[in-house]
């Protein structure tokens, strides 16, 4: 944000004398005569601040505020009055004004309220660009995947951040819960406030509950300050509970009690805290089957699952393996400061025969690992782990007799850099009958 700052008064001395006084400060300065012409600036250039007289020919003082913070919020506005208008100012601040000053004083005055005006709306400033980056980081059209199933994920999840239900996402370890549990927030009323995760595995019982809930000093041994628990931390935000199948059925208990009450009372204390939480929790468990167990209890489930949505493995969304290895490899060769221009495609080949039973989450290690080891501007299969390799020749014998060659035609135009004259030399066969074929695989 410019430091350019829109000074607004019907009095052409007063006007030109803190344009430079201004000026001399080493701000930029525009001025007007009158509210509209004013507005009419604000609505072509950023101002950090906008010095206006209450009482103008054409404008309310307080309605030009208002004109102005629709404009651009960040703008900070100071308000001249006249010695009897005092009230005028203190009405200015109730409609969003950062500050007023009584004509007279402005000498004075002046340059101290503009700097701290200018660095409030500074600061106000990189807050918002912080947030616009973290909202644009976890925007859903950033979930990598065209396959039906990620595709319909998304669009559940859309409309459900548009609502304040609970919301369960169920899915194995490492398919991307928490990113969809951010994307859900991010994309709902609540994305200016808080969103706290925890894992409900990584914690014992006691530790857990002090970790949720808080408590006051001296509740127990060791408590000697107040503590504030997730639940406040995340008032008026979101509370993700990941693994929440883990929770200790007390835990539970106490849990329930919250989402029915929106408030909980911290060890030690003798008054409620109220709280104010959208809930989203993950579990890779059925929680209907811990239910049936007894580890689990039923009204809790039905709670938490107003909202229930599916995230897929990536085996069942094979067809967006390559799109997670293009993004890996690109991330982590910036982040290694690696120079990987080529990627062989018998290494997306093995990525795509491949399991995956971790997930994006060992895939992402896979890349890391690959690109770690790289010593050209290519990957090959020679980067990949030999427990992969080993799996997806063992994945070879299940393929029929027209993908074993397909595989053999890709693995020879690869190494001859896509020249099929040279292909069709090493195949044995014609050239017009590899064009056959690799039209035939959908290939050309």
């Amino acid at each position: 944000m410019k430091e350019t700052i829109l000074i607004i008064d019907d009095e052409p001395e007063l006007r030109n004398l803190l344009v430079k006084l201004l000026r001399l400060e080493g701000y930029r300065v525009q001025s007007a005569q009158d509210g509209k012409s004013g507005l009419t600036l604000a609505r072509e250039e950023d101002f950090v601040a906008v010095v206006t007289d209450v009482r103008l020919p054409d404008l309310n003082g307080i309605d030009l505020i208002r004109e102005i913070k629709k404009i651009n919020h960040l703008t900070e506005v100071i308000v001249l009055t006249a010695y009897g208008t005092i009230e005028d100012g203190v009405k200015a601040i109730k409609e969003g004004a950062f500050d007023y000053i009584t004509k007279g004083d402005e000498d004075n005055k002046i340059i101290p309220v503009i700097q701290r005006a200018v660095e409030k709306a500074k600061m106000s400033y990189r807050i918002e660009q912080l947030e616009n980056k973290v909202t644009e980081k976890f925007n859903f059209e950033n979930i990598i995947g065209n396959s039906k199933k990620i595709k319909d994920a998304v669009e559940v999840a859309k409309k459900v951040s548009l609502t304040d239900v609970p919301v369960l996402l169920l899915g194995e370890t490492g398919t991307g819960k928490e990113v969809f549990a951010h994307s859900i927030h991010y994309a709902s009323e609540r994305r200016k406030n808080n969103f706290v995760a925890i894992n409900c595995s990584a914690f014992a019982k006691d530790l857990l509950e002090s970790e949720m809930f808080g408590y006051i000093a001296g509740a127990f041994t060791g408590a000697i300050k107040n503590k504030k628990g997730l639940f406040e931390e995340a008032h008026n935000g979101t509370l993700f509970l990941d693994e929440i199948g883990e929770l200790d059925l007390s835990l539970q208990s106490k849990f329930l009690r919250v989402l029915e009450s929106n408030n909980f009372i911290k060890a030690g204390d003798t008054k409620p805290t109220q709280v104010d939480v959208r809930i989203i929790t993950a579990s890779n468990r059925n929680l209907e089957d811990e239910i049936e167990k007894g580890n689990f209890r039923a009204d809790l489930y039905y709670r938490i699952s107003v909202m229930k949505i599916e995230i897929p493995s990536l085996r069942q969304r094979q067809e967006d393996i390559r799109q997670f290895a293009e993004f890996f490899i690109k991330l982590y060769s910036q982040k290694l400061s690696k120079n990987i221009r080529n990627i062989s495609t018998q290494f997306f080949q093995q990525l795509e025969s491949y399991n995956f039973p971790g997930n994006i989450r060992e895939l992402r290690n896979i890349i890391e690992r690959a690109v770690i080891l790289s010593d050209g501007l290519e990957l090959n299969e020679s980067s990949l782990p030999k427990e992969i390799l080993h799996k997806t020749s063992l994945n070879l014998h299940s393929l029929n007799l027209e993908d074993v060659e397909k595989n053999h035609i890709l693995s020879i135009l690869d190494k001859t850099s896509g020249n099929k004259t040279k292909a069709a030399e090493i195949l044995g066969i014609g050239l017009t009958t590899l064009y056959r074929k690799l039209q035939a695989y959908g290939i050309e």
